[in-house]
């Protein structure tokens, strides 16, 4: 994680912010997770959903996006949602749910893959030579 996020910073401000586990459990979990990650944004913030379900792009098609998000002058936000998932209105928040991946990662892996996965879409922005396609 450190590796990515100091060579992610070459490029972009990056703040990984972590929230306190919900007490409650289940459903309730994830209702009171959506809403304190939703109290998290600004209206400057593109939020981008990691959800299994959401939408698999290639590293090149989510260089694209990105690209087209910088034109905006708004800020991305990646949000990981706990172990019950992310909840509707979070999805609903998102301008973006997108997939790593059809498996279901552990938190923590799919926060690396995330983090590589920017890198190589900053470099491709940047003509850069790590993406290899």
């Amino acid at each position: 994680m450190a590796e990515y996020e100091g060579r992610l910073k070459h490029y972009a401000k990056v703040e990984l912010k972590e929230l306190p586990e919900s007490r409650a459990s289940g459903a309730q979990a994830k209702v009171a997770e959506g809403e304190a990650l939703l109290g998290k944004l600004t209206p400057k913030d593109v939020l981008v959903a990691l959800d299994e379900r959401g939408k698999q792009l290639s590293t090149t098609e989510l260089a694209q996006w990105v690209g087209k998000q910088q034109q905006t002058g708004k800020d991305l936000a990646f949000v990981i949602g706990g172990d019950e998932g992310l909840s509707d209105e979070v999805r609903a928040r998102a301008g973006l749910v997108l997939a790593l991946t059809r498996f279901t990662l552990p938190h923590r892996l799919a926060r690396l893959v995330l983090m590589e996965q920017l890198y190589r879409v900053f470099t491709l922005l940047r003509g850069e030579s790590y993406h290899r396609a």
